[in-house]
């Protein structure tokens, strides 16, 4: 599960760095456009302003001059005195001077700047009017236009202030050489250009106005788009954990299934994941580590499935073939989950979970450091759950035994770092003293019996017998007394009868036990002598005559042995069987 988390987590980062990646630069194209299109729009005003200037120019220039009254705006032009006829008298007696075209431009251009801010002027590197004055601006543009005759802008600073400057190249017309033939330009020539200087302060005004209306759009659009980013990234992960939710379920399930198999194993995972937790959370592990680590614990012996019930169910102590059959859980396991996405963080923890630290472990034989460190702490939560469960080939140890356990198989069976946090995480827990293999339902009373039960009378086989009496010092037992009967010359009813006959008349002789028998403790064993214990003291001799009358005519006779458990030390066959 966490992998795919992390997959959309992923994901969700990416989609949400190029999102912010695409809003930052719409965001700086809006801006830059915003300031480019300012520029734009003053450049447009200071191509308007000189083609106006230059009409004016213009028609001036096709008229001669005009000749306007002298006044105290439009004084004579001292540096027109080479021309004849400057000043005249009108016809209405009024002083009249030559306005000429450069003279006309001067005055539009210093009304106009009055009107808008903008600043118009006439210039030249050869002057006629000192105020014609190139700045350093102009100077260098009048050197480049004087070749290419064409308008040259750029943005500059005057007098600390920015504008938007333009300068159009005046090329000499046949009527400009009534005032300008003696300073040496003929037809064609470059004699000086118009300039004209637009102030940039309003429209970076409006340029911003509509830069942070611009953003405050954008900023909108982002939010929207990452409300829409974290709408999917929920719905995604929800679609997800559902599905691993309806997924592992379902292995879980399966894990339920196969610890119902028997007894024992039922809550055996749970156990041991509880466990492991514990240790995990003793040793600092993180919140992730955690989590795969309980999830392992969970699934660890799935690859029972495989074990047939045969061996998986079977009480007592396996053989070596059948402890070989049943290593292989751990293989299947691994194999099972592997291909499993969402467990691929964990299968390694459940391949590795019984190594052993000394190397002596399976499957791989793993030594040391060499085993993950997860698998490690279940290796210890795993073996202490077994010992503090009761078995039929063996009983339980309180939790004091098993962390005296832990530490003395130190270095060998178990990691020497991780005890020392197992025996602190471990030393409190509760073990419920209801957990046993010991058969409660009637389904598990039927599997039990095809250990333990003899498969002709139905009565309990000799391998049971020997648990209970290894056991005896529990709760669950507790027996006093051993009735001992044995049947003399059965093999010659055998013999007489037939081995089915002679099956019939065991199982019948079994069930005559159970009736006259307080105890449901009764055993077959040496295949014709049976065993009965007993919580109190009981003598089955009592029931001679009951015993001998079923068997007359059978031509087998009977014997009885008594032996009190307590007074002659029974804890063993080997004990029963000196005594016999």
């Amino acid at each position: 599960m966490a992998y795919r988390i992390d997959f959309i987590n992923r994901v969700i980062y990416l989609i949400l760095f190029i999102w912010t990646t695409i809003i930052l630069i719409a965001s700086v194209i809006s801006i830059h456009k915003n300031y480019e299109y300012a520029n734009i729009l003053a450049k447009n005003e200071a191509i308007v302003s000189i083609k106006k200037d230059l009409a004016y120019r213009s028609w001036g220039s096709s008229h001669g001059g005009v000749y306007v009254p002298i006044t105290k705006r439009t004084p004579p032009n001292p540096y027109l005195l080479h021309i004849k006829n400057r000043d005249i008298n009108s016809t209405t007696g009024l002083q009249l001077t030559l306005m000429n075209p450069a003279y006309i431009l001067s005055q539009m251009m210093k009304e106009y700047s009055e009107f808008y801010g903008t600043k118009g002027h006439i210039t030249s590197r050869i002057l006629m009017n000192p105020k014609n004055k190139p700045d350093k601006w102009e100077e260098k543009m009048l050197k480049e236009v004087e070749v290419s005759k064409k308008t040259k802008s750029t943005k500059a600073f005057i007098d600390g202030e920015e504008y938007f400057r333009y300068l159009r190249p005046l090329v000499t017309e046949k009527s400009c050489l009534k005032c300008h033939a003696f300073q040496g330009y003929k037809e064609g020539d470059v004699r000086g250009g118009v300039s004209v200087s637009i102030p940039m302060k309003q429209y970076y005004k409006d340029a911003l106005n509509h830069t942070i209306l611009n953003i405050v759009i954008i900023i909108f659009i982002y939010i929207l788009g990452l409300f829409v980013i974290f709408f999917a990234k929920k719905r995604a992960t929800e679609i997800l954990e559902n599905k691993i939710k309806d997924y592992e379920q379902h292995i879980f399930s399966l894990v339920s299934i196969i610890e119902k198999r028997d007894s024992y194993t039922a809550g055996h995972s749970q156990r041991v994941a509880n466990y492991s937790v514990l240790i995990a959370k003793e040793m600092k592990f993180s919140i992730k580590d955690i989590d795969n680590l309980y999830r392992a614990s969970i699934l660890h012996d799935i690859g029972k499935i495989s074990t047939p019930d045969s061996i998986l169910l079977k009480p007592g102590s396996l053989t070596e073939l059948e402890y070989q059959i049943i290593k292989e859980h751990v293989v299947v396991s691994y194999e099972l989950l592997k291909s499993v996405d969402i467990y691929k963080d964990i299968v390694e923890i459940i391949r590795h979970h019984h190594e052993h630290y000394d190397g002596n472990g399976y499957p791989q034989g793993l030594k040391g450091e060499n085993i993950p460190i997860l698998s490690q702490i279940m290796i210890i939560a795993d073996a202490f759950d077994a010992m503090t469960t009761n078995r039929i080939y063996r009983a339980k140890k309180s939790v004091t035994e098993a962390i005296r356990e832990l530490n003395r198989l130190s270095s060998k069976q178990f990691p020497p770092k991780i005890v020392p946090f197992a025996t602190i995480a471990l030393k409190d827990v509760i073990v419920e003293s209801t957990i046993t293999q010991q058969p409660k339902t009637k389904i598990e009373k039927e599997r039990f019996s095809y250990f333990y039960k003899d498969q002709i009378t139905g009565i309990y086989n000799k391998s049971y017998l020997e648990f209970v009496l290894a056991n005896n010092y529990s709760q669950e037992f507790q027996m006093k007394s051993i009735n001992m009967m044995y049947l003399h010359n059965f093999s010659q009813y055998n013999k007489k009868h037939g081995w089915n006959d002679g099956d019939k008349l065991l199982k019948k002789f079994a069930e005559l036990l159970k009736e006259i028998n307080n105890s449901n403790f009764i055993f077959r064993v040496y295949g014709d002598d049976f065993i009965t214990l007993n919580r109190e003291k009981y003598y089955l001799l009592d029931y001679r005559l009951k015993l001998e009358n079923f068997l007359l005519d059978t031509g087998i006779s009977l014997s009885f042995r008594y032996f009190d458990i307590k007074r002659e030390k029974i804890s063993d066959m080997e004990t029963l069987e000196n005594l016999l």
